[in-house]
């Protein structure tokens, strides 16, 4: 068994077929990576081959695809303290993104050769993890309709996402729910429901991004009553990962909480991926629970960001805030 396992989903990003994994085998070579590659065919296989790498001993695991590539991987990886790297073959990409791994495969290579160790807090719903966000309402509900479109009809993902949005619009969804943080119980209706891996940016150049994921906390946001047009925004936004603007959202930043409805099942979204689970649902964050291989000039920085929002006098108590009120 070598010591470090790289598992690469066959259909990420454009695909990623055997002389592209020679490619990739040529480049973990060239950085001095005694590396056994995978090329998995679905989730069941990432899953067991991440098991058996643990089991054997692997020094690193390391997952090349999408978000939803690298989350299969990283449930498996969650906890047990061996490092887990990263290499972006996806569309968008955003955990790698706000953790400052290189977007160019043969940076990221070289990244699990020269990379650090830091340790990330990880998103965790009913026992499902998420690296980056998980959602309710309107995001699950077109990535569903998508995927029947594309299995049905043959579509593109995109031209599939735009009449899966569309049919959204047209239904205009409302989600009545009953939020419970810290023995406070808060009723909303609502169309669409976001939380967040720590804290998300909602304002100037790097909206939709994170400073920061080992805060020890999670962040939700609730959209405010929108109009049609308002609801495509957060479909847009939702499709593309990202968060409208602060003005859109009621914001609450809490270590878990627990969300409820009159469903006794609902369609849940984590890190892209929809699950139907049992209500209520209990979210909370696994602090420093996945250790991942970073670039070194990135933990600098991470703590530079940190340090700023630990001053910056909006997060006197982070683990119970609300920056508006719900």
């Amino acid at each position: 068994m070598k010591p470090i396992t790289v598992i690469v989903n066959g259909g990420a990003g454009h695909g990623h077929d055997d002389q592209a994994c020679e490619d990739l085998r040529a480049k973990l070579d060239e950085a001095g990576l005694d590396a056994e590659l995978v090329l998995a065919k679905d989730g069941d296989e990432m899953i067991a081959t991440a098991r058996r790498a643990l089991e054997n001993g692997a020094r690193m695991v390391a997952a090349g695809g999408g978000d939803g590539t690298i989350n299969a991987v990283a449930s498996v990886m969650v906890g047990s303290g061996v490092r887990f790297g990263v290499l972006p073959l996806g569309t968008l990409n955003h955990f790698a993104k706000d953790l400052g791994i290189p977007l160019d495969l043969g940076e990221a290579v070289r990244n699990l050769a020269t990379g650090v160790p830091r340790e990330v807090d990880v998103g965790e719903v009913n026992e499902r993890i998420f690296l980056n966000n998980s959602s309710l309402g309107l995001y699950p509900d077109i990535v569903r309709d998508r995927e029947k479109q594309q299995r049905r009809l043959g579509r593109g993902k995109w031209p599939a996402a735009l009449w899966a949005t569309l049919a959204a619009l047209r239904r205009y969804p409302f989600l009545s729910m009953r939020l419970t943080v810290k023995g406070e119980t808060l009723a909303r209706r609502t169309p669409f429901v976001f939380i967040g891996n720590n804290r998300y940016t909602m304002q100037g150049l790097s909206i939709g991004e994170r400073d920061c994921l080992d805060d020890g906390l999670l962040s939700l946001y609730v959209a405010q009553h929108p109009t049609r047009l308002g609801l495509l925004r957060f479909a847009v936004d939702a499709l593309l990962g990202k968060l409208g603007s602060e003005r859109d959202f009621d914001v609450l930043e809490a270590d878990g909480f627990e969300i409820d409805t009159h469903h006794k099942r609902l369609h849940v979204a984590t890190d892209g991926e929809v699950t139907l689970m049992n209500t209520p649902l209990r979210y909370r964050v696994r602090p420093g629970a996945l250790t991942v291989v970073v670039p070194a000039a990135t933990i600098d920085k991470a703590k530079i960001a940190t340090t700023n929002i630990k001053t910056s006098g909006k997060d006197t108590d982070h683990h119970a805030h609300t920056r508006t009120p719900l």
